[in-house]
């Protein structure tokens, strides 16, 4: 029965593999989705057929909970929320790492000595502090997401510096932990050290302003895999080693990747904002007026255009308008338009929110390109469109070196020959720093929902 657990283990992680694989491009994408949950269902399976698992009574009941919570999740949850939704997962796993690892210790059947004794409680010790971490981390960052919490960075005088601390006296309870784990001291020094984890998640992501919040969900997405991994050395799970592993290892590349794209110092996002001001400053310049366009105009800019790239963002999302974008896109093809999208890494509120999004409405592949293979291409392009998206069309982030975002890869959708922007309102980005891009020479603000701007602009091209 082991061989065959272990077999189905493999298995389970192959699968895993080849669902990361998938998911590295949208052609693939809905195979990948196929690969994780038969990974998934083959894991959970093995797992409840094994000798070790015995208690049927209090797991299965446990599993249609969870199954029921799910799906209710998967119905009811708006594409706006998936972030938010993202977040709070990584909290579960977060807090499994934590009711695991206390679970390990306390257990009377766990008989280790000598150096499988130490390196048991390592792993225990681990397991509970990043869990600690990733629970309370996620907690925050899905407030702030959610808009409960301000997204204006927590600046407490000698912040660094209480990290440090806080890191230090891990550490010593680490050694102190492994030296004595069954002294009157360590079952106090592990409560201790669960709450110092707990505070400093919460510190960490608290420190870090809002505008750098899909970052954040991303690191501790690698984060809740670190937690698995451990508790996998802890329960002598081989997937849970295999499979937190690719999470959290894929978690910080796809982080890393994130931080290059909005000019952000990976390290700095790990260490709660470490050797930054922590978040955006407010931006008091006078721009003027901003001039604003009709939809009928809007749509005779577009019948005169041969060249058209739709720059999606956020509010594309918040009006669920990427059915009517996709119709418009048909419509205009069919004259004879060369259409695109421009899609910047971090639009939206998640890596690949916008391709997502447009997937869902049928929108070609092979027309939604990302930033670098599409930049250059601006300034040949008859009119730019900009569906709720602020921040990654910041001209600041080039021409501003003081800009809080300066420095950030943006899209240069303001050197086409003309920019439609379609908002509610002027309201800035989830930066906090306005858009000279909105009163540029060659844009024009389009007010309203952008889903119904878009139908009506359908209905005149």
């Amino acid at each position: 029965m082991t061989g065959l657990l272990a077999m189905a283990y493999l298995l389970a992680g192959i699968f895993f593999i080849l669902a990361l694989s998938g998911l590295s491009s949208q052609e693939t994408a809905r195979r990948g989705n196929m690969y994780g949950i038969t990974g998934m269902v083959i894991a959970i399976l093995a797992t409840v057929a094994s000798p070790s698992v015995e208690a049927y009574t209090i797991l299965v009941p446990a599993m249609a909970i969870g199954a029921a919570i799910g799906i209710w999740l998967a119905v009811k949850v708006e594409m706006t929320g998936m972030p938010q939704l993202v977040a709070m997962l990584h909290s579960f796993v977060g807090l499994a790492a934590v009711l695991i690892g206390w679970g390990g210790y306390l257990d009377p059947r766990a008989m280790h000595t000598g150096a499988e004794a130490a390196i048991h409680n390592v792993e225990i010790f681990l397991g509970v502090f990043i869990g600690a971490v990733t629970l309370t981390g996620s907690w925050v960052a899905w407030g702030k997401l959610q808009g409960s919490i301000s997204g204006k960075p927590l600046m407490l005088p000698f912040r660094h510096g209480l990290n440090v601390i806080a890191l230090i006296a891990t550490v010593i309870m680490l050694v102190l932990f492994v030296i004595n784990p069954h002294g009157p001291s360590a079952i106090p020094m592990l409560i201790v050290m669960t709450i110092i984890a707990g505070l400093l998640g919460i510190h960490l992501v608290a420190a870090i302003g809002g505008a750098d919040m899909p970052v954040v969900v991303s690191m501790l997405n690698s984060y809740s895999g670190w937690a698995a991994a451990a508790t996998g050395f802890m329960l002598g799970n081989d997937l849970l080693i295999i499979t937190g592993a690719l999470v959290g290892s894929s978690g910080a590349i796809l982080s890393y990747i994130m931080c290059k794209a909005m000019n952000r110092s990976f390290i700095s996002v790990i260490l709660g904002g470490f050797g930054t001001d922590g978040g955006a400053a407010a931006d008091d310049e006078e721009y003027g007026e901003a001039a604003t366009v009709t939809h009928e105009e809007a749509a005779e800019w577009l019948k005169d255009a041969d060249n058209i790239i739709i720059t999606p963002g956020f509010g594309m999302a918040v009006a669920t308008a990427q059915q009517a974008v996709a119709d418009l896109t048909d419509k205009l093809r069919k004259q004879g338009k060369n259409v695109r999208f421009a899609i910047h890494p971090v639009a939206g509120r998640l890596p690949g929110h916008m391709n997502v999004l447009l997937a869902e409405a049928n929108v070609p592949y092979d027309i939604v390109l990302e930033m670098d293979e599409i930049n250059e291409d601006f300034p040949s392009t008859d009119v730019v469109m900009v569906i709720g998206a602020n921040d990654i069309v910041n001209p600041d982030a080039i021409e501003k070196p003081n800009s809080p975002i300066a420095g950030m890869p943006v899209l240069e959708v303001w050197k086409a020959k003309k920019c439609i922007v379609l908002k509610r309102s002027m309201a800035t980005g989830y930066a906090g720093v306005q858009n000279p891009l909105f009163f540029k020479e060659n844009s024009a603000m389009l007010f309203g929902d952008a889903k119904e701007s878009v139908q009506k602009l359908v209905s005149n091209v």
